[in-house]
């Protein structure tokens, strides 16, 4: 990956302006949401096998808490389950899609630099180079194959996701310098 010459960016701002309920969702949203530090966001997870009520009410759960953290993405590894199972929503009135074992198939050539946020590392936003273009085939939450082709944001969202499911997080994915400015936001936001 090419390294970005910019700033380091060292806290990200919270998504928006809210009100006192809305904070009040995403905070027990993200009590739920493993954060950094935890080794469970470092393993491999492993494949569905069986597509039934149960996991159907975990998607339901994942899309509902995904969206009171305010966030468009949240792999099953983020709430300390080993599952290849993925959820996003890339606009905000769009159904929440659910990928089970996703496998990328195909990534274009063409890369773009972005920032990158996620809910295991509250407060760190960091550059990413990922491809532009992505094509995915996985199974939906009923056990049904789906072929995905996602470009810019939805190309970007599907592959932070699936690096969860891989224990690949952004910041192995950004220049030494933005490593290790956002370990430090990490470490202050502990202490």
């Amino acid at each position: 990956m090419a390294e970005h010459e910019q700033e380091p960016i060292e806290e990200a701002p919270e998504p928006y302006e809210m009100d006192e309920e809305t904070r009040a969702r995403r905070a027990a949203a993200l009590s739920q949401i493993v954060q950094y530090g935890d080794p469970v966001l470092r393993a491999k997870a492993l494949p569905i096998e069986v597509f039934d009520d149960e996991l159907r009410r975990e998607v339901e759960h994942m899309g509902h808490l995904m969206t009171d953290a305010i966030g468009i993405g949240l792999a099953a590894t983020q709430l300390g389950r080993l599952r290849r199972l993925l959820v996003y929503r890339v606009e905000h009135d769009s159904p929440v899609i659910a990928l089970i074992n996703p496998v990328l198939e195909w990534t274009s050539k063409e890369d773009e630099i972005g920032e990158e946020g996620c809910l295991s590392l509250p407060g760190v936003a960091v550059d990413v180079e990922r491809p532009l273009h992505v094509r995915v085939r996985a199974q939906d939450e009923h056990g049904d194959e789906t072929l995905i082709e996602a470009s810019g944001l939805e190309a970007r969202v599907i592959q932070h996701e699936m690096d969860h499911l891989d224990g690949v997080l952004i910041l192995d994915r950004t220049t030494r310098e933005q490593r290790k400015n956002a370990v430090r936001v990490l470490r202050e936001r502990v202490a």
